[in-house]
């Protein structure tokens, strides 16, 4: 049964996109049928999945729009998934949508257009993994509204802990009016080093309050995860074997352990 996974944080730089790209590597070098959605229109999941989004025929634009199906837009990516691009264009969606006639209404079609489009490929995929932007917008609320779970990466830091709390406010909100049934897949502590002491305080605060919600997986610092983007790989075909790689393997297999231990 295909599950639908955001990968969210109203904090910018937390590791957001290195999750969404490297995971969806990572699953399918577990044997699992991935799709990649990046709705930031950055575009930086696109570039790091191998695809130049300066030469995109379709994106996720046209997707939201109604003007492209899934398949019309769908690339592969090198990590043997497969990918729905993005780039600046994409900006403009939000713009246009809200502004169509009949506001409300078009609106709250909108905000359902990512969930109808990906029930059109759901028998064909495992997972789908959708890379939002940092803010909360309307962008935003489709991942939400299409997924299943969200998976929360995050930095060992003071000012991430409060930026927590306002993403948890905003979840609740959306299973308040517009996803009842979202929850937290988890959270991921990123770009973690050991010697520094507040990382190992933080760290100590989620396992407190979040208990199993907390990946047991911790992405550390690492230099072949930062370079890896500017070779437009995921860093298991960059590095199989650097820290981060591995990493992101580990995550995939305890994602993939506790989504069968929920089938039992």
């Amino acid at each position: 049964m295909i599950r639908i996974i955001a990968i969210a944080n109203q904090k910018g730089g937390v590791g957001k996109t290195t999750t969404a790209v490297n995971l969806s590597a990572s699953l399918a070098a577990h044997g699992r049928r991935v799709l990649l959605i990046d709705v930031d229109p950055q575009g930086n999941a696109t570039m790091g999945a191998g695809v130049d989004k300066n030469a995109l025929e379709t994106s996720v634009y046209a997707v939201l729009l109604g003007e492209a199906s899934m398949l019309d837009a769908r690339v592969r990516a090198k990590g043997d998934f497969d990918l729905i691009p993005a780039n600046r264009e994409l900006a403009g969606a939000e713009i246009e949508m809200v502004s169509m006639p009949d506001r409300e209404t078009k609106l709250k079609d909108a905000i359902h257009t990512l969930k109808a489009a990906i029930a059109s490929v759901a028998d064909q995929y495992d997972y789908v993994l959708i890379d939002c932007p940092p803010t909360l917008n309307l962008l935003t609320l489709n991942a939400l509204c299409a997924a299943d779970s969200v998976l929360i990466p995050m930095q060992c830091e003071y000012y991430a802990l409060e930026g927590l709390s306002d993403l948890v406010q905003t979840l609740r909100k959306m299973q308040q009016h517009l996803n009842p049934t979202l929850e937290i897949e988890g959270l991921l502590r990123t770009m973690y080093d050991p010697r520094i002491s507040l990382s190992q305080q933080v760290a100590a605060q989620l396992q407190q309050h979040f208990g199993s919600k907390l990946f047991t997986t911790i992405i550390p610092r690492n230099v072949r995860l930062a370079e890896a983007p500017s070779h437009g790989l995921p860093v298991l075909l960059l590095d199989k074997a650097s820290k981060g790689s591995q990493a992101y393997m580990q995550l995939a297999a305890e994602l993939l352990a506790k989504h069968e231990a929920a089938k039992t």
